[in-house]
């Protein structure tokens, strides 16, 4: 067999759409798919599935509404984790500046291992509660 399915993008569901594609548009540089950009001002977005790309028009995130959705409790395992992302930075300056823009975009800080010689890294909570990680790798 030579041909094996192609990863797509990765989806998160979320209460809110809109906010948590803009939260990961602005943290990683992200566009909107054409067609799902925020509709003008003092417009009503009903957004119930979003999709952002790459700078060269690759699919990478998209967002799915799910009004149910329970939150993450991690690290305690009540409700447990299911998926994270994990994202990475070259050197601990640029995790600095990163942790910076998390927490200014809305992450919620969840732990820091910033202080291990050979992993450091940071574990966020997005807007929507899912877990992120972002390291220096």
């Amino acid at each position: 067999m030579t041909d094996f399915p192609r990863l797509l993008h990765t989806v998160l569901d979320t209460r809110d759409v809109r906010a948590l594609a803009e939260f990961y548009r602005a943290l990683l540089g992200y566009q909107y798919r054409q067609g799902d950009e925020p509709p003008p001002e003092g417009t009503p977005d009903g957004a119930d599935w979003l999709t952002l790309n790459d700078a060269h028009g690759t699919p990478r995130l998209a967002f799915q509404l799910e009004p149910e959705l329970t939150p993450t409790t991690w690290p305690r395992h009540d409700v447990p984790m299911q998926l994270h992302l994990d994202l990475t930075v070259p050197d601990r300056a640029s995790l600095g500046e990163q942790h910076r823009r998390a927490l200014e975009l809305g992450a919620e800080l969840l732990l820091d291992r910033t202080d291990d010689p050979n992993e450091p890294l940071y574990v966020y909570a997005d807007p929507a509660g899912h877990p992120f990680c972002i390291f220096v790798g």
